[in-house]
Formats: C-alpha cells, structure tokens, sequence
C-alpha cells in the first residue's frame, strides 16, 4: 500500500475531511489519494488540496488500508460491487453515506472487512464537524481510534451503538437547519428594532457561536448559564417569557424526534 487514506468520492464532505486530515498532521498530502467521477472536480481537489486525484475507484482501494466512502446513498450499492474484489481484512472501510447501515454494507463486501459508520454534520465543512459513529462487527480498537483521530481534526465525534446514529441524525445531522432558523429569527427581530440587515445577521450568527462556545468551554448546564444571563426583572426573562409562551422549547425537542424517526424509517427502507 503507497497511501494512509483514501476517498472513494471527493465532495464536499469528502473535500472537508481531507483538508482537515492534512491541517491536523493525521497523514501528510502524499499520503492521501481520493477517486472522483466529475473531471472538473478531480482537477479542483487536486490543485486545492494537493492530494493524488483519480476517476478510478479501486485505485484507492489498492493503494490505501484506510478508505473513507464518500458517496451518496443511492449510488452506494454499485460502487460496493466494484471495490469489493479489492477490498480485504486489512481495510478499513469509514462509511459517511447517510442513512446506510453498517450491515447493509458488510453483505455486500468480503468477510473480514472492517467498517466503520459515520455520521458527520454540514459543519464539517468548518472544521467544526459534531458526529458519531459506530463499529462493525470486525472493527478493532486501533480502527476505533483512527477514525476518532480523523474526526477530532473537523470537530468533536463520539463512538455510539449503531441504534443512536439515528438521534445523532436527528439532533447534530438536522440541527444546523434548526440553528441557521434561530439566527434567521434573531436577524429579523433585529431588524425590527432597527438595526440594518447585515449588522444584525453577524450579531445574531455571533450571538449562537459565542453561546455554544460559552456551554462548550465553561462545561455548565445551559439552564444555568440562561439563568445568569436572565437578571430579575430585565430584558432577558421577558424575552423567555415570550419564548415559552410560544412553546418554542418543545418544538425543539419534537423537531429533533421528527428528525430521528424519518431517518429510522429511510435506514429500513434502505
């Protein structure tokens, strides 16, 4: 094997992932090869990135004992079929093909081969990526702690039973939307109270990486930084009187369930 790690598929995630691989010196960029169908983007990775680029898959699998699969759902069964007579026990296979269980996957490929499920999020894409993952049935500790290495460059990961990867979809994989709607919301209260378009959306957008970053670092509950935050009698507990008058906390909660069931219905179906 010349390579440490490989991509079969080099998008956007993909793109993240490997960017962050190489900032966080988890492998070097002669030591990656990604594989991807779309010239254009084949050229752009390679200048962008610097990594070896090619359209054939399973010259990634030949080359690197590490292979990320990088692609979409649908498309997931022919490219298994193709590496599978390249794929052996010394391969780890790192699956982030939303929806597709680690099962589905190991029918289709030899036995032996070790997979890994992951579930990363858009923010990937910042290199601050919040996701799960799970082990196959012949995944080893060292694969476990290679691919917490690689997640830990984009963001923070945790190792979950399979059967939560579908709340880890529901809450970080659906979440972003749900944030971007609160920022949104914030801007256009600003907005109303006169601030001008672009000074309230950097404030609103601030306001939520400082508050994250605030729960994050200082490791208190978020009730309790609310609470501090909320003096009696002023400005803040009005706002959360309006904000639990409007049932906001529980539409959080069920947006977060709704989210999670869809996805253990679209893994099912899969």
């Amino acid at each position: 094997m010349s390579k440490k790690i490989g991509f079969v598929g080099a998008g956007n995630m993909a793109e993240a992932l490997l960017n962050g691989i190489i900032s966080a010196g988890v492998a070097k960029k002669e030591d990656i090869i990604a594989s991807e169908i779309i010239p254009e983007r084949r050229e752009f990775i390679a200048r962008t990135a610097g990594v070896e680029v090619t359209e054939d898959n399973a010259r990634v699998v030949k080359s690197a004992t590490v292979v990320v699969l990088a692609v979409k759902p649908q498309h997931i069964g022919p490219v298994l079929d193709e590496l599978k007579p390249h794929l052996t026990a010394e391969h780890l296979l790192i699956s982030i093909a939303a929806g597709t269980r680690i099962h589905q996957i190991e029918s289709r490929l030899n036995w032996g081969v070790r997979v890994i499920r992951v579930m990363p999020n858009q923010p990937c894409l910042v290199g601050a990526t919040a996701a799960g993952y799970a082990l196959g049935r012949f995944a080893k500790e060292e694969d476990k702690k290679t691919v917490q290495r690689i997640l830990e460059s984009v963001g923070v990961a945790f190792c979950l039973e399979e059967k939560l990867l579908d709340a880890v979809t529901g809450l970080s994989g659906s979440g972003p939307a749900f944030v971007y709607v609160v920022i949104e919301a914030l801007a256009d209260g600003g907005v109303m109270a006169g601030l001008p378009r672009e000074v309230s959306v950097a404030l609103a957008a601030q306001t939520v990486l400082g508050s994250a970053k605030t729960v994050l670092e200082t490791k208190k509950h978020p009730g309790e930084l609310k609470d501090m935050v909320a003096s009696p009698a002023g400005t803040t507990i009005e706002g959360l009187k309006v904000l639990e008058k409007a049932g906001v906390r529980g539409a959080f909660i069920e947006a977060v369930q709704e989210a999670s069931k869809k996805s253990a219905q679209l893994g099912e179906k899969g």
